[in-house]
């Protein structure tokens, strides 16, 4: 958001109850794709085909911007491009991921099926069925996140850490911010606190989750997975994996509702002995000794989209980028024009597509 906004010459400053770059930044597994954890087939069931297919095309407008930010920076900060694989983790879902790949065609988006075969060329796993996608990437969202700050300090730009927004109050001249260290007066102001977010909202709009990840130590080699591709599956929860820029696996998934940090924090060393056994048993080949383990909280929305724009109940200065469920760090791209365009009087494709009266 930051990024997008003093590039359109706008004055920001950007506050954070924590360190910059921290939280739910770092904890991020990173995986950027287009596919939702809805179907798009299951989306369109629901929302309809116009906004179902305009959600599925945002997402992959989302990967192809973070690919443009990531490379218009000086730094390395992790971005590579990745095929995507999603296999069928039963029989039973086969035919289902036939007919997601038909819907995906008939909308322009990249997919094809592979059968058994293909997938244990590709990747060594043996599934009855996955779809392929050329359009998937990788990053390192901590050193993305501090690349865009430094960037941005080089405009009219702040940013203060440690600083916890206690109140939004909009005013007849703009909004005030009631923080920790001071106040803050703004024309406008945007929300980006994820699942965090919901304190200034006027209703709920996510259902918490926990979800726990593990990182390996540096590997020999990908043997049995050459392409390095995205991986996850049918199953729900789902478990994915990626490789990164060192040469570690990260795995995902076990997720559970969410109670409290405490409970979720003390699940952390069983849930990352079950994420390497299924890591170990979807890769054979590949030595893996475990490094780090986490685990963290995220929102999920009925439809498992974002909610970008003013709250209908709120007021209209006070704007919300919350990519709940999947795909956070591409929706927040999308997210970062839809808004910068919305504070500059300009249309944009999206900006019905998720808005918080749906």
């Amino acid at each position: 958001m930051s990024d997008a906004l003093t590039a359109a010459g706008l004055s920001v400053i950007a506050v954070d109850r924590r360190h910059p770059a921290h939280g739910s930044t770092s904890a991020s597994t990173a995986l950027l794709q287009y596919e939702l954890d809805v179907p798009l087939t299951e989306l369109i069931d629901r929302l309809g085909s116009t906004r179902a297919v305009d959600s599925y095309r945002a997402a992959l407008d989302g990967v192809r911007a973070i690919g443009r930010i990531c490379k218009s920076l000086k730094d390395d900060v992790g971005f590579r491009n990745r095929p995507s694989l999603y296999y069928a983790s039963r029989k039973r879902d086969v035919n289902g991921l036939r007919e997601e790949c038909v819907e995906r065609g008939r909308a322009g988006l990249p997919c094809e099926v592979l059968e058994s075969n293909a997938i244990r060329r590709i990747v060594g796993i043996r599934a009855p069925l996955a779809l392929w996608s050329t359009a998937g990437a990788e990053v390192d969202p901590w050193r993305l996140t501090r690349a865009l700050i430094a960037r941005s300090t080089r405009r009219d730009f702040a940013v203060y850490g440690r600083t916890a927004v206690t109140r939004i109050v909009p005013d007849r001249t703009g909004v005030e911010l009631r923080t920790t260290r001071g106040r803050i007066r703004a024309k406008t102001v945007i929300v980006a606190a994820g699942y965090e977010a919901e304190r200034f909202l006027p209703e709920r709009l996510a259902k918490l989750h926990s979800t726990y990840a593990i990182v390996t130590e540096p590997v020999k080699g990908f043997d049995g997975w050459g392409t390095r591709c995205l991986v996850w599956e049918s199953a729900r929860p789902y478990l994915y994996a990626r490789t990164t820029f060192d040469n570690r696996i990260i795995v995902g998934g076990e997720d559970d509702p969410f109670r409290n940090p405490a409970l979720r924090d003390a699940r952390v060393p069983t849930k990352a002995e079950k994420l390497l056994r299924k890591a170990r048993r979807l890769f054979p080949r590949i030595e893996m000794e475990l490094a780090y383990a986490w685990g963290g909280t995220f929102g999920e929305s009925k439809d498992s989209l974002p909610y970008i724009g003013p709250h209908p109940r709120g007021d209209s200065r006070v704007l919300y980028a919350l990519g709940y469920g999947a795909n956070g760090i591409p929706f927040s791209a999308v997210a970062a024009e839809v808004l910068t365009a919305k504070i500059l009087g300009k249309p944009h494709r999206y900006q019905g597509t998720f808005a918080c009266d749906r």
